[in-house]
C-alpha cells in the first residue's frame, strides 16, 4: 500500500473528490512531519507512536577506502507499534 492508495480508500469511505482525498491524507502526513521536527510525539490509537531520537556522533570508515570519517550526531524518526497492531498483524 502507498500514498495513492491510502487516498483512494479515503476516497471511498468520504466521498468527495479524489483530489480533496489526496489532500486530506497529505495533510495528515505533514502534520505528522511538522510535530517531529519541532520534537514532539505524534500517538495515534491503535496503530502506535511516533517520535524521534537522537543518535550520537560516531566514528564511521568508508568502506570504500577504508578511511576514518566522522560521523555527526543527528535526530532520527522512531516508531513503535501499539499492543493492537501487534495483536492484529500475528
Amino acid at each position: 500500500m502507498n500514498k495513492a492508495s491510502i487516498a483512494d480508500k479515503v476516497h471511498e469511505k468520504l466521498g468527495g473528490t479524489k483530489v480533496q482525498a489526496e489532500e486530506i491524507v497529505d495533510l495528515m502526513i505533514s502534520s505528522i512531519v511538522d510535530t517531529l521536527k519541532q520534537g514532539g510525539e505524534v500517538s495515534i490509537a491503535g496503530l502506535g507512536i511516533f517520535s524521534t531520537k537522537t543518535r550520537a556522533a560516531r566514528q564511521a570508515r568508508n568502506p570504500r577506502t577504508g578511511e576514518s570519517i566522522s560521523v555527526p550526531s543527528m535526530k532520527v524518526p522512531k516508531f513503535r507499534a501499539a499492543k493492537a497492531l501487534k495483536e492484529a498483524v500475528k
